[in-house]
């Protein structure tokens, strides 16, 4: 009888949870599986699928920059670049108390943010959670609701004590509303659509902005709306007022986004509207959508394709398909799946649990790339408690090499994106710092290091002028400071009467 042996370990669920590992593991000839020989002959054919030579990525840097000059001078194109009515960069020597509301996908986030100055803050937050039913429901009741924890917020955190409001204190506030909206001025904000699972009837198309004001004033809040904004803008600002070389926001999690500051000249599409030639204005560049419909440019492999077919919005997102966190596991399994179409994986083992779309999660990936044992047990644990299946060490070892690629072409695909905006602005020779958010920058092993090499392939040694750091809270701080920007350009009749 083969020998068999045991392992032990734990792995860290998505969840947060530990799951202790106590698993049989089995010599290479144990099971009818694959051989050694087998499965790097795969990978090799996978590794010319998914990786990005310099030559190729300087390519889709050079589409991706003409992509972007192209959303700056019409309207209505693949890549938006909407301009954001936030003018210019944070002195620093913003103070005073600020509100940020931030409505996001699982919860409401109510902040009260203290700006000190010299890139200083305090920040006293709640967070209230949204059911399923609340994002189906009417619009007006949605932003009701948003009103109530608001109210809730100022009446606890309402008294003579440091660090609290006094009664009747009227307030700036800053709304951070990541969902897609045309934006004519600052504090207002037309909702194109629902997306992150919302579906709010009489909301699409309806300015949202207006439609908050209407349960502040039902409510009685002494709350001024101020400033409607997304989350990657308020990235960018946050991280400036801390950091004033950040030149770039970056968000790579579930989705992926970036923002930066262009010069007004240089946006043909408002230039009928007057605007001080002078004056610099934050672009949200909404650049997920980058090759959408041509499919020129982007490194799309049959798994991508069968990615975006699937998908709630085919035929959009595309490079957001390829690099945020939503699709990273999902393009894993598609490769599984293929091998145990072909025989290679799992013999004559039930194979029904990783069949089923987007059961691989990219918390997965990562855990398969941080696994430090020699058994890897974390794979073990990840196959045996999820998908009930048994693995030898070969297959675990090509599993994390396939995980690897996937990581890596996807971290290579994001400096691209960063490479764009730098090549755009000319900001290579002097440098700058991105300022950059997201559970895939933030949690998957190697993402930044790889960003940065991916950097240093497109512009050689001076891509090290490029440097990626952990971005400040945007939809907090960044929205309070972009509420106070905002309140200090109008009270000197600097802000643009559009």
């Amino acid at each position: 009888m083969p020998a068999s042996r045991r392992g032990s370990g734990s792995v860290i669920l998505p969840s947060g949870q530990t799951l202790a590992i106590h698993t049989r593991t089995h010599d290479e000839e144990d099971l009818p599986h694959a051989t050694k020989k087998t499965m790097a002959d795969h990978l090799r054919k996978y590794e010319s699928l998914f990786t990005l030579t310099p030559q190729r990525m300087r390519m889709i840097v050079e589409a991706f920059t003409e992509c972007l000059e192209l959303g700056l001078s019409k309207p209505n194109q693949i890549v938006p670049m909407i301009p954001t009515w936030v003018f210019g960069w944070p002195t620093g020597k913003e103070t005073g108390d600020y509100l940020a509301l931030d409505l996001g996908g699982t919860n409401l986030r109510v902040c009260l943010v203290t700006l000190q100055g010299e890139g200083k803050f305090e920040i006293t937050q709640t967070k209230y959670r949204l059911s399923e039913e609340q994002k189906q429901d009417d619009g007006q009741k949605l932003f009701d609701f948003c009103a109530e924890c608001l109210q809730t917020f100022i009446e606890s955190n309402t008294g003579d004590g440091p660090g609290q409001l006094r009664p009747n204190q009227l307030l700036p506030l800053g709304f951070t509303f990541s969902y897609p909206c045309t934006q004519e001025r600052i504090d207002h904000g037309e909702l194109i659509r629902w997306t992150k699972g919302f579906g709010a009837p009489n909301t699409e198309g309806r300015d949202v902005a207006d439609m908050f004001k209407k349960s502040l004033e039902k409510y009685q809040l002494p709350v001024e709306l101020t400033a409607l904004i997304n989350d990657t803008t308020g990235t960018l600002i946050a991280s400036h007022y801390v950091s004033p070389r950040t030149k770039i926001a970056v968000i790579f999690g579930t989705g992926c986004n970036a923002a930066y500051m262009e010069r007004v000249p240089d946006i043909p599409k408002i230039a009928h509207l007057g605007i001080a030639s002078d004056a610099e204005m934050a672009i949200n560049c909404e650049w997920g959508a980058f090759d959408s419909f041509e499919h020129e440019h982007l490194p799309r492999t049959k798994y991508d394709a069968i990615v975006d077919d699937t998908s709630n919005k085919p035929g959009e997102q595309a490079f957001e398909k390829l690099i945020s966190g939503r699709y990273l596991g999902e393009i894993f399994r598609l490769v599984i799946c293929e091998l145990i179409d072909e025989g290679v994986l799992f013999l004559g083992q039930n194979t029904y649990k990783v069949e089923k779309p987007y059961c691989f999660d990219t918390a997965f990936l990562s855990l398969m790339e941080s696994d430090p044992t020699d058994e890897l047990l974390m794979i073990i644990g990840i196959f045996t408690h999820f998908f009930a299946l048994e693995t030898t060490l070969a297959e675990r070892q090509f599993f994390r090499a396939l995980a690897k690629l996937v990581g890596r072409r996807a971290a290579r695909l994001s400096a691209c994106g960063i490479a764009a905006i730098v090549n755009k602005m000319g900001l290579l020779e002097d440098g700058c710092s991105v300022g950059a958010d997201g559970s895939l920058y933030n949690k998957y092993p190697s993402f930044a290091e790889r960003v940065h090499e991916g950097l240093v392939d497109i512009f050689g040694d001076r891509g090290r002028n490029v440097v990626t750091h952990h971005a400040e809270d945007g939809s907090g701080v960044g929205s309070a400071i972009i509420a106070a920007m905002t309140k200090a350009r109008r009270e000197a009749g600097l802000y643009p009467n559009v």
